[in-house]
């Protein structure tokens, strides 16, 4: 009898010290930052534009939620990983009707979307109508209409304080460089870039007099890497570098990241209580390009979804997903069947294991940011899996 009673202690006192461990982790499992506006394009698109005009179908998606979501990718994109990390839920795309939860923050990107007014219709060219002046109008209003139903207790709402507690993320602009590349070629482009970085940091200031107070601007990732261009840019077997890569499109990204950096340098000066951090995610994608095998992955160049099998798995006839008829014969766009060793997905854009490994290193390595930044410093980061 003694001995089942004093069982019975044990377990209870074991029990007890379970409950006070978890309740204590959740405690310290704090951030600062209790939402996250994002803007920009496909890269982090978590559906917004497959609400607005409905389109993906299989096999995107196959990865984690195993069914289309309107991300472009076989999985999850990096502000996916970036929510988790801070502990928040994934974001739900702003312009999803049903099933949108807003109360940690609001997913302003969509497929296709550029940082510069559309020249053209979506329907001639391709190009999103929700750029990134569109998708700044949307926070305007977003926040308006927090402001005039808080007093009605909406509980998918944020409060209206949460702007000046949020985290503010960009990565857009790549369609603005690669959109006219083929037909301007890289001497056409670089005239118009000063103004895809002025619009940036112009955005960035009316977001600060709304309240935002800390913004991570991601630049562009190495396109002279990424299958597709690999196929459609016109160039030289001289302008392939040892890793397989476009030099001179790959230097003229460079030059739009310096010039962005300065430009947020500067910014960083007008706005001396904000946090405005550049982010180099181009030196991970680059490294991936260069040496997948060093991150556990396989295929560098290499579509994971594509037609053609060869170096690059990309047939400009056909994307991922697609069945075309090309000169009297059916081709499919289909995917591997291991999307977690590639760095390409579809040509274009990553897989979710390289926006986990691009996701992992904003999360827990400062010295991609410039100046040198810390989350650390303002969430008790979360793994990631």
């Amino acid at each position: 009898m003694m001995s089942c009673w004093f069982s019975s202690i044990v377990v209870w006192f074991i029990l007890i010290i379970i409950i006070i461990t978890t309740c204590n982790n959740l405690v310290e499992s704090k951030c600062a930052f209790e939402a996250i506006f994002n803007f920009g394009d496909s890269n982090t698109d978590t559906g917004g534009f497959n609400a607005a005009f409905p389109s993906q179908g299989p096999p995107y998606g196959m990865t984690y939620f195993k069914r289309p979501t309107g991300r472009a990718t076989d999985g999850r994109v990096i502000v996916d990983f970036l929510a988790q990390g801070l502990g928040l839920p994934f974001l739900s795309p702003y312009l999803q009707s049903i099933g949108s939860d807003f109360r940690h923050g609001a997913n302003f990107a969509t497929s296709a979307s550029t940082v510069l007014m559309p020249q053209t219709s979506l329907f001639v060219s391709g190009v999103s109508p929700f750029y990134l002046g569109i998708q700044l109008q949307q926070f305007k209003l977003f926040k308006a209409k927090i402001d005039e139903f808080q007093s009605k207790g909406n509980t998918n709402l944020p409060p209206s304080d949460i702007f000046g507690k949020s985290l503010y993320t960009f990565y857009i602009g790549q369609n603005d460089f690669t959109g006219d590349l083929g037909s301007k070629g890289i001497g056409g482009v670089k005239e118009y870039l000063p103004q895809v970085v002025s619009q940036i940091v112009s955005t960035i200031k009316e977001i600060y007099g709304l309240g935002g107070r800390t913004f991570l601007v991601l630049n562009l990732a190495p396109i002279g890497c990424y299958p597709a261009f690999l196929v459609k840019l016109p160039h030289e077997s001289s302008d392939i570098d040892e890793c397989g890569c476009l030099i001179s499109y790959n230097n003229a990204v460079v030059d739009y990241n310096n010039m962005l950096k300065d430009a947020l340098a500067q910014t960083r000066k007008d706005l001396s209580d904000a946090n405005v951090i550049y982010v180099d995610t181009h030196a991970v994608l680059l490294e991936l390009f260069q040496h997948p095998t060093s991150h556990g992955l396989k295929y560098g160049n290499k579509a994971c979804c594509g037609q053609g099998g060869g170096s690059y798995n990309f047939n400009q006839e056909v994307y991922c997903g697609n069945t075309k008829e090309v000169n009297g014969q059916t081709l499919s766009a289909t995917a591997c069947e291991d999307p977690y060793n590639y760095v390409s997905w579809d040509g274009i854009h990553a897989t979710e294991a390289a926006n986990k490994i691009t996701a992992n290193i904003i999360l827990n390595d400062g010295s991609i940011f410039d100046p040198p930044f810390s989350l650390h410093k303002f969430c008790d980061i979360q793994p990631v899996g």
